[in-house]
């Protein structure tokens, strides 16, 4: 479970989003930051019970930094006001699938797959997808799936207008083809995050996303 004093630091910091109002509240930020940390870390080693590439790995290696790049961004905030975590077998700086957690009152969800790969990564993926259309729509079409997220998300963000090149339109994995991103998410009102049963939810989303995460990961290999 996520602590209330958690939620309250990242709404208070979404109304003082400034380097004076964070440095006064800088001991804040460090236990916000630390119960993060146990809850991912929980999620770690209960996962990787089921999925033995995450065995070992740290939540310290899976989290990112809460100040923001703002160099080439028109807002200025020098902080993001939310806290998440790229649980991946080479922690978040991996090219491959892998599992997410992002909190953020009124915000928070879980889930994973591969964001935006590099064009080679997203050929070689798309051929899988492709090749191994039965394999992939089965898993996508499992009622643990389904059940969990509904489908993946074909948000225009995450897809092409029209099919990739190199495919004919009545391609049966047309729908999945134009995607540029393989991601699927589930939401987590405050109240679940606040709940004891929220590291059980998150692996029972997790375990409903592993197979495509090794669908995807035995493509890029």
């Amino acid at each position: 479970m996520i602590q209330a004093s958690t939620l309250r630091f990242l709404k208070e910091l979404k109304k003082n989003n400034h380097k004076a109002w964070f440095d006064e509240n800088r001991k804040r930020y460090e236990a916000a930051k630390k119960d993060f940390e146990v809850f991912i870390q929980a999620i770690i080693d209960r996962h990787s019970q089921k999925d033995p590439s995450l065995a070992g790995l740290m939540a310290k290696n899976c989290m990112f930094r809460i100040n923001r790049d703002i160099r080439f961004s028109k807002d200025k905030s020098p902080y993001k006001t939310n806290f998440g975590a790229s649980i991946n077998r080479g922690g978040k700086k991996a090219m491959t699938a892998g599992y997410y957690f992002h909190l953020e009152p009124g915000g928070a969800f879980a889930g994973g797959g591969i964001y935006q790969p590099m064009p080679g990564e997203l050929q070689q993926l798309r051929q899988e997808i492709d090749y191994n259309f039965a394999d992939f729509k089965k898993i996508i079409s499992s009622k643990k799936f389904k059940s969990t997220y509904g489908q993946l998300d074909k948000s225009p963000e995450f897809s092409l207008t029209r099919i990739p090149k190199g495919y004919e339109a009545e391609n049966p994995a047309a729908e999945y083809l134009k995607l540029k991103s393989y991601i699927a998410m589930v939401s987590f009102s405050d109240k679940e995050l606040q709940s004891k049963e929220l590291v059980i939810k998150t692996v029972q989303a997790f375990e409903a996303l592993q197979p495509l995460i090794d669908f995807i990961n035995k493509g890029l290999e």
